[in-house]
């Protein structure tokens, strides 16, 4: 019997989560902090006239005239999916806009607050620019978002390729990131995206060499001394580069000169050179702590209208439903069309209510598991805190927490904070005692700050005086905050 060659079929089942375009509303309106939030809100009222400023009528979920569009005519149309699955608990509960808020006429004292634009933002500026495809763009955005305040990337690629897939659902491989992030370090300032001091010295260097028409010999001994001799470099073993690359001397010293001159820190000094661009700080969050003890927190909605279906929209939608045996095509065409309007009103409301309820737990989640800072606004009072903290406490993912933390701020009795300020990561002794690496950095800064400048102290003798400080922790440990501090080892910081 003759064997035929078979093909072998296969079914794989696979399941893939899509957001819905309500999904997606509330997840950009997340984001907004609350004078783009304004903005927006401003703009859709101008956009959609089944939208309107005022309380909310009892009958909104009815169309206030107790009859759905859908019974005046047949379409197969969907609804918004629900979004109690996507963002918070179950059975969220129902609330006006300004419900829980300061009422527009209570005027909370403005605390003067400004800072400079994010250099964060003006990289995105500058992504919006680039003819790249949205799959290119995520993973360029995202990788900004990794950025140190230096503007150095820290993370590995594949770590980053790890919190893709799980915070943000992008699948990604190390070779599309590594493009990525070649398309980020060709951004200004040269060096931003670096992953370490010496790749960020040389795009710098590679930068002027693209620039100059014929590359200067002093420019190709920089970049000798870096490639090549980074370590002695770093090391301050000019003799021995001299002798390594067999250059003279002169030249070597004129090098140096050039180098010196590089940005270690373009995150920072991107901040600096827009410094006199200072803009208000709107916070998002009132946060009141009185003397009993008492904390009471409240959402910075004071401009923020309220909202409501149109009167007339609803009007329209009974007096089309009173005739409906009688409709015609254009009869039919007009219900369609408030119907679509008087769904996307609704579901920008819906959308609205959600970005404060979930703002509003968030920020009590934060409050709670700060709540000695918030009494006695000592910054040493900083428990380690992380975004898996805050998420087990409200329920709520944790891309969401990192949604809401970002670009918000709050106003207490103490000042106005970045939400982020209040995060940090933990330092667990070998006793399982959780100590603030905050905390640590700060003694760490200012044994450093006080030591002799002709003798500085070695990472070993750093460890030895945190220990006598109550700090128990390894000697890698203390280079690693001290790295992360910007701070040399001793025998530079002569």
């Amino acid at each position: 019997m003759a064997q035929g060659s078979r093909q072998i079929q296969s079914q794989a089942q696979q399941q893939i989560q899509t957001l819905s375009p309500q999904q997606i509303l509330v997840v950009k309106l997340l984001e907004l902090p609350a004078v783009e939030l304004e903005d927006r809100i401003h703009a859709e009222l101008l956009e959609n006239p089944a939208l309107e400023e005022g309380k909310e009528d009892a009958a909104t979920d009815e169309y206030a005239g107790g009859v759905s569009p859908e019974e005046g005519m047949d379409n197969d149309a969907n609804d918004y999916d629900s979004l109690s699955d996507y963002l918070t608990e179950d059975d969220i509960p129902d609330y006006k806009l300004q419900e829980n808020n300061r009422s527009r006429d209570e005027q909370a004292e403005d605390i003067p607050f400004s800072d400079a634009t994010s250099f964060y933002e003006i990289l995105k500026e500058q992504l919006r620019e680039r003819n790249l495809t949205e799959h290119q763009c995520e993973l360029v955005e995202y990788l900004i978002g990794s950025l140190d305040d230096d503007g150095l990337l820290r993370k590995s690629l594949e770590s980053i390729c790890d919190e893709l897939a799980i915070y943000a659902g992008i699948e990604s491989t190390e070779e599309e990131l590594e493009e990525a992030l070649c398309i980020l370090q060709d951004f200004d300032p040269a060096g931003i995206g670096a992953r370490n001091l010496q790749e960020c010295l040389m795009i710098q260097i590679l930068r002027k060499k693209s620039e100059e028409k014929k590359p200067s010999p002093i420019l190709n001994l920089e970049e000798r001394i870096i490639s090549d001799c980074y370590e002695e470099f770093t090391r301050k073993h000019w003799e021995k580069i001299i002798k390594k690359l067999d250059v003279r001397e002169e030249t070597f010293n004129e090098a140096i000169a050039e180098i010196t001159k590089l940005n270690p820190r373009p995150g920072a000094s991107l901040g600096e050179t827009i410094g006199r661009n200072l803009q208000q700080i709107v916070p998002d969050f009132l946060v009141d702590t009185y003397d009993d003890g008492t904390i009471n927190v409240s959402l910075n909605n004071r401009n923020v209208p309220e909202l409501r279906m149109s009167r007339d929209f609803t009007e329209m939608v009974e007096e089309h439903t009173k005739n409906k045996a009688n409709q015609s095509k254009e009869s039919k065409e007009a219900m369609m069309f408030l119907k679509q309007k008087m769904d996307a009103a609704q579901g920008f409301i819906d959308a609205v209510k959600q970005r404060q309820n979930t703002l509003m737990t968030t920020m009590q989640a934060i409050i709670d598991l700060q709540r000695p800072f918030f009494l006695e606004g000592d910054e040493s009072l900083l428990k380690p805190m992380i975004l898996k903290d805050v998420a087990e406490r409200t329920g709520l993912d944790i891309s969401t927490i990192s949604r809401v933390s970002n670009s918000k701020y709050v106003q207490t009795n103490f000042g106005i904070y970045p939400l982020k300020f209040f995060f940090s990561d933990g330092y667990t002794t070998e006793d399982g005692e959780e100590m603030s690496v905050r905390e640590i950095r700060k003694i760490l800064k200012e044994c450093i700050d006080g030591e002799d400048k002709k003798k500085p102290l070695t990472d070993d003798e750093l460890a030895d005086i945190l220990k006598e400080k109550g700090y128990p922790i390894a000697r890698r440990t203390v280079a690693k905050y001290r790295q992360q501090l910007n701070i040399p080892v001793a025998r530079l910081r002569k």
